[in-house]
C-alpha cells in the first residue's frame, strides 16, 4: 500500500507491503479559503454563466440558499472519511448552531487524546476504525499518530473544513491567501470517521466506516482517498458506497492524482461522484533571475525575503550520486554552502529536497519540472527560499547551469496574485476513460483542487517534514483530495434546498449545470494535454457551478434497481451482483441490457476501430424540476466522425415532476476521418434560463 502525503508523494512515496485489502490515500485537499483583496471581505470562487471569478459570497449565495432550508434540513450531516480531525480548531466551533437533531444516531468515541467533550453542535460525531489496518500493519505507532479520531496528519482536518468548516476571519498561511475562510456548507454538521493511518487505509476499515456512517445518519459522505481501479465487485469503496446511495446518501470521491496519463481515474462506479482537480484564479508567483539576465516565473509559499544573487550548483557540482534529485545525504556541504541548489523533481518529496539543501548549508533551491510534468506549478511552504519552475524554464536553467563558467541566480517572492485564467485543469488530476466502467464518462466533474487553503492541526508543520516546527492554523496544499470536499459540501447545500431529491438527482444537477469556459470565455485549458485544451476525460461535465445547480431545470434520476441492471450489463455473475443487492439476484436473460442504458447525465460511446459503419441508440429520461409549463429544445455539438440525432428534438413539460424520454442515435458520418483515440461533443437542452448540458465522449477501441 502507498500512503501519499502530497501530489508528489502520490506518485513517489515508498511502498509498504500490506494486505490486498489496503487502499491508497490521496492526500490533496483542505478547507476552502475564499480569495479576497482585504482581510474583512468574504468571497467565494463560483461560476456565473461561463465565468470563474472572485465575488462577494455570503450575502449573494449562501444566505439565499440557506433561507430555503428549515432548521432540520440545515442540520444536514457531512461524513468525512479521512485521517481524523483536530476538534479544537476554530473552524469547528458551534456558535449559533441549533441543537443536534434527534435523528442523529452517531457517537463521539473516546480514545487517545480524544473524548466526548471534543464534540459539539458542529462536530457531532467522531469514530476511528483500525482493525483492518492493525491486522495488516501491526499496532498503530502512537508516537506517530493518535489511536483515536484525533488527526495527527493534517489531511482529514483540511478536507473536513473544506466541506463544512465555519467562518474564520483573517485566515491565511504566512499572509498568503489572506481573507475569511469558510467551508462550502458552513452550517452543516460534521462527523469524522478516521480510517487512514501512517501507512494508509485498509479497505475493510473504509467499508465498516461507510456502513456505520449510514446508520449514524449522515446525508453526504466525502472520501478523499482511493486505490487503483478494479472491478466494482472487488472494490470495497464501490460496494459500500452503493449501500450508502441506496439509503439516500450522496457519495463524493477523489478522481486520483495520477494524471495526465489516460485511464488512471479511480472511484469510477456510476453511483459515486468522481471529482477531478482544477486551478482557481489565485497564484503565489515567484521570479527567478539568472546571471545572464533571463527571468522566469515560478511558484512558492516561502514567506521570507528574496535571496541575493548567489552561485548555482547542480548534480555533480552539488554532490555525489543522487545530487541531481537532492536525495538524502547526496549533497556535499563543501559544494553547496551559501549557494542555490538546482533539484530535479521525483523520488522524494519536494519539501524534502529543500530540507536536504538546507541541511547541507544551501541558501535556496530551484525545483525543476521534467518535460512530462510540463508547466504545472504547485506551491509549497518550503523551509528555505525555494521555487518550482515549469518544464520550459527548467530546460533553460539546466542548459545555463551546465554551460556557464559562473552560473548565478536570485529568487524573489511576489505573495498572492489574483486574476489568472481559471479554471484550468491540473495535470496531476487522473484521467478517463474508465477501465472497468467504460460505458460511463469519468471523472464526473472538476472543482478547485490546486493551492487550497484550509484548516490544519497546530502540531503538524505545513511542509509535512518532521523537522518543520512551524505551527499554523491553515495550510495550502493541492490534489483531488482538495476538490472532492468542495463538491461534498455543495451536495449538502443542494440537499438542504431539495430534501426529497435522490443522490442521483443531486449528482445530475451538479453535472448538467457545470461549465467548460474559463473566466475569459475561452475553452477550459488543461496543463496535462498536448493540445492545451481540456476534454471530458479530464473534467467530466465541466467545472462545478453551485448557483445554477440549485435550479437545474431537468434532472436524470437513477434508482438502485437501475444500477443493478447496469451491473448485469457488465456481464457480472449472479454472485458478483449479489454483493451489491445483498440478496440473490438474477439478471434477466431476455433483456439484453447495455451499459449505455443507464440513465446517466453523460454519453460514453465505444466504437470498434474496424467497425466501419455503426449505429447506436441511447435512451434517456429527464424529470422537470424547473418551471412549468416549459419547452426544451435540443442543441447538438457533434464529435468528429460521428452523426448525432436526437428524437424528439423538443420536450414539452406540462407540470413539475413530469418525466419525458428521448433517444439519441450515434452513427458513423460519411467520409469520417480515421480516428484512433477519442472525440467529444455535447447535447444541450435549452428552455429560457435553463441550459442542461450532457457531454459526449466517443472512444475508438
Amino acid at each position: 500500500m502507498n500512503y501519499m502525503g502530497s501530489v508528489e508523494g502520490n506518485k513517489q512515496a515508498k511502498s509498504v507491503t500490506m494486505a490486498d485489502r489496503a487502499l491508497f490515500l490521496l492526500l490533496v485537499g483542505f478547507l476552502v479559503n475564499l480569495p479576497v483583496s482585504a482581510d474583512q471581505q468574504t468571497y467565494i470562487v463560483h461560476i456565473e454563466k461561463a465565468k470563474t471569478r472572485s465575488d462577494r459570497w455570503h450575502e449573494a449565495i449562501i444566505d439565499s440558499i440557506s433561507e430555503l432550508s428549515s432548521p432540520e434540513e440545515a442540520a444536514a450531516a457531512q461524513g468525512v472519511l479521512d485521517t481524523g480531525i483536530w476538534p479544537e480548531h476554530v473552524t469547528f466551533q458551534d456558535s449559533g448552531m441549533q441543537p443536534v437533531p434527534s435523528r442523529w444516531k452517531g457517537e463521539c468515541e473516546g480514545g487517545v487524546n480524544f473524548s466526548a467533550r471534543n464534540c459539539n453542535k458542529k462536530l457531532i460525531g467522531a469514530r476511528s476504525f483500525f482493525k483492518g489496518y492493525e491486522a495488516a500493519a501491526g499496532r498503530i505507532n502512537e508516537t506517530v499518530d493518535f489511536r483515536s479520531a484525533r488527526d495527527g496528519q493534517g489531511h482529514g482536518t483540511h478536507t473536513a473544513s473544506t466541506a463544512a468548516g465555519n467562518f474564520v476571519k483573517k485566515a491565511s498561511l504566512f499572509d498568503f491567501a489572506k481573507g475569511s475562510a469558510v467551508g462550502m456548507r458552513y452550517s452543516s454538521r460534521l462527523a469524522a470517521y478516521k480510517v487512514c493511518w501512517q501507512f494508509g487505509c485498509a479497505s475493510s476499515d473504509i467499508l465498516a466506516a461507510i456502513d456505520q456512517a449510514v446508520v449514524d445518519g449522515v446525508d453526504v459522505l466525502s472520501l478523499s482517498l482511493g486505490g487503483l481501479s478494479k472491478p466494482f465487485y472487488a472494490d470495497n469503496i464501490a460496494i459500500a458506497s452503493f449501500g450508502a446511495t441506496r439509503n439516500g446518501v450522496f457519495v463524493s470521491c477523489s478522481a486520483g492524482n495520477l494524471g495526465p496519463s489516460p485511464s488512471t481515474v479511480t472511484n469510477t462506479a456510476p453511483w459515486i461522484m468522481t471529482v477531478g482537480a482544477s486551478y482557481m484564479d489565485r497564484s503565489f508567483p515567484t521570479k527567478v533571475k539568472l546571471g545572464d539576465g533571463q527571468s522566469f516565473e515560478g511558484s512558492s509559499l516561502y514567506s521570507g525575503p528574496r535571496t541575493k544573487r548567489l552561485p548555482l550548483v547542480y548534480n555533480t557540482t552539488a554532490g555525489g550520486t543522487g545530487a541531481g534529485f537532492c536525495l538524502t545525504g547526496s549533497l556535499d556541504p563543501k559544494l553547496v554552502k551559501g549557494k542555490i541548489v538546482v533539484c530535479e523533481r521525483g523520488v522524494n518529496s519536494r519539501t524534502a529536497k529543500g530540507e536536504q539543501v538546507k541541511l547541507a548549508g544551501g541558501e535556496g533551491m530551484l525545483l525543476l519540472n521534467s518535460d512530462a510534468e510540463g508547466e504545472e506549478l504547485l506551491a509549497e511552504a518550503h523551509i528555505l527560499p525555494a521555487t518550482s519552475l515549469g518544464a520550459s524554464a527548467a530546460n533553460t536553467v539546466r542548459r545555463y547551469v551546465t554551460s556557464s563558467m559562473n552560473p548565478r541566480a536570485a529568487i524573489s517572492f511576489r505573495g498572492t496574485v489574483y486574476g489568472n485564467p481559471a479554471p484550468i485543469m491540473a495535470a496531476f488530476s487522473s484521467r478517463g476513460p474508465s477501465i472497468f466502467g467504460p460505458g460511463v464518462i469519468k471523472p464526473d466533474i472538476t472543482a478547485p483542487g490546486v493551492n487550497i487553503l484550509a484548516a490544519w492541526p497546530p502540531i503538524v508543520g505545513p511542509s509535512l517534514l518532521k523537522s518543520d516546527n512551524r505551527s499554523v492554523k491553515f495550510n495550502i496544499i493541492s490534489g483531488t483530495s482538495m476538490s472532492c470536499p468542495h463538491v461534498s459540501g455543495l451536495a449538502g447545500l443542494l440537499k438542504s434546498v431539495h430534501s426529497n431529491w435522490s443522490a442521483a438527482a443531486i449528482k445530475s444537477a451538479l453535472m448538467t449545470t457545470a461549465y467548460t469556459l474559463d473566466n475569459r470565455r475561452a475553452p477550459m485549458s488543461d496543463l496535462g494535454s498536448n493540445s492545451g485544451l481540456g476534454d471530458p476525460f479530464a473534467y467530466g461535465s465541466g467545472h462545478v457551478d453551485p448557483e445554477r445547480a440549485s435550479d437545474p431545470g431537468l434532472i436524470y434520476d437513477i434508482s438502485a434497481k437501475d444500477y443493478l441492471k447496469y451491473l448485469c450489463s457488465l456481464k457480472y455473475t449472479p454472485a458478483q451482483v449479489a454483493v451489491f443487492a445483498k440478496r440473490n439476484y438474477a439478471c434477466r436473460s431476455n433483456a439484453a441490457a447495455l451499459p449505455s442504458d443507464l440513465n446517466y447525465p453523460s454519453f460514453a460511446v465505444l466504437v470498434n476501430k474496424t467497425a466501419g459503419i455503426f449505429s447506436f441508440v441511447y435512451k434517456r429520461t429527464v424529470t422537470n424540476v424547473g418551471m412549468a409549463p416549459s419547452t426544451y429544445r435540443a442543441h447538438v455539438v457533434e464529435p468528429d466522425g460521428v452523426l448525432v440525432t436526437v428524437k424528439p428534438r423538443t420536450l414539452v413539460f406540462g407540470k413539475r415532476g413530469e418525466n419525458l424520454s428521448y433517444k439519441v442515435i450515434f452513427a458513423a458520418s460519411k467520409g469520417a476521418p480515421n480516428l484512433t483515440n477519442s472525440s467529444f461533443g455535447s447535447i444541450i437542452w435549452v428552455s429560457g434560463r435553463y441550459i442542461v448540458r450532457s457531454p459526449i465522449a466517443v472512444t475508438w477501441v
